[in-house]
């Protein structure tokens, strides 16, 4: 039985099976794709999360407390809603929101207020 085994020609191995003690080139080629996708999703991700704090960037400082915030905030609970909300309000600044209240609560004091006369 030895001599039939030792005719039979054998088909070559693929690439991607190395000999007993050689370097596997296949799975450092991967672990350093895995390693080059993780720090580029990582990166996408926090560009992602600093949106909202650049655009506040040019708002009044209250404002961009609240937005870093509600920024940290969602960076931490990995809560979605928070980020929304520190967008939101990046985008709407906050004078615009203010300013209205203020007229119509100044209009409403003049009109509660009696004359004396």
């Amino acid at each position: 039985m030895d001599t039939i085994s030792e005719g039979i020609l054998h088909d070559p191995l693929p690439f991607f099976i190395t000999a007993p003690g050689q370097t596997d080139g296949l799975f450092i080629a991967v672990g350093i794709c895995l390693v080059l996708v993780m720090v580029g999703f990582g990166a996408l991700y926090f560009t992602v999360q600093a949106w909202p704090d650049r655009m506040a960037s040019g708002l009044g400082k209250t404002q961009i407390q609240f937005v870093g915030l509600l920024g940290f905030i969602s960076l931490i609970t990995f809560n979605n809603a928070f980020w929304v909300a520190a967008l939101l309000l990046a985008a709407i600044p906050i004078s615009q929101i203010v300013l209205p209240v203020k007229i119509t609560s100044h209009r409403r004091g003049r009109t509660g207020q009696r004359r004396t006369g």
